[in-house]
């Protein structure tokens, strides 16, 4: 999300949630499935990190040209999905004993992307269609924190190396990207990467 807004030229405010306040109970009974996200513009408030992400494509027209690439994009940013609720669950649940083992399986999971990149103008545009979507934000977001976990984890995807090398590139997502607010906000809540 704060990519797509950056890169869209959007300003935000963000206001943090400290553990001590999620922990007396009161903001997360007032949140629809007693989680966080939550986004807010003016009296409308929408929990869910991809109907936010999906809310904010409509509104700056990142949700594919016709029907068929609304679908594909909805197709692609459900596989990253999949792929960051096994990522989560590492971070989260097992990473002592199996950060070796998802290392390990990354590959079978980036190479669908790889292949979905390929098809489109050669790997040479984004994941879908000739403009810039929000499943790309989410991907570009999901290969950034698994290159922290696995620094090396793109050398046999060349696509997806260039694709990251590009989207940094953009110059309000690269302003974004090495700005102290990006670069002091953890990855993971538990810091773990």
């Amino acid at each position: 999300m704060r990519m797509l807004l950056a890169d869209q030229g959007q300003e935000w405010t963000e206001d943090v949630v400290t553990g001590d306040i999620w922990g007396k109970g009161d903001f997360k009974k007032s949140c629809v499935f007693g989680q966080l996200p939550r986004f807010q513009d003016g009296d409308f408030i929408l929990y869910q990190s991809n109907a936010i992400l999906r809310l904010l494509a409509r509104n700056h027209v990142l949700y594919g040209q016709d029907a068929h690439e609304a679908a594909l994009l909805d197709m692609v940013n459900d596989g990253l999905e999949d792929l960051r609720m096994k990522y989560g669950r590492l971070i989260y649940q097992n990473y002592e004993n199996g950060k070796a083992a998802y290392i390990e399986a990354l590959p079978g999971e980036l190479r669908p992307f790889e292949n979905l990149l390929a098809q489109n103008n050669g790997g040479k545009s984004f994941i879908v269609g000739k403009q810039i979507s929000f499943a790309d934000y989410n991907l570009l977001d999901l290969l950034h924190v698994h290159l922290v976990l696995a620094p090396n984890c793109l050398a046999s995807f060349p696509l997806l190396a260039s694709y990251v090398k590009r989207l940094d590139a953009r110059p309000l997502l690269k302003a974004f990207l090495e700005s102290d607010a990006h670069k002091q906000r953890p990855i993971n809540g538990n810091g773990k990467q």
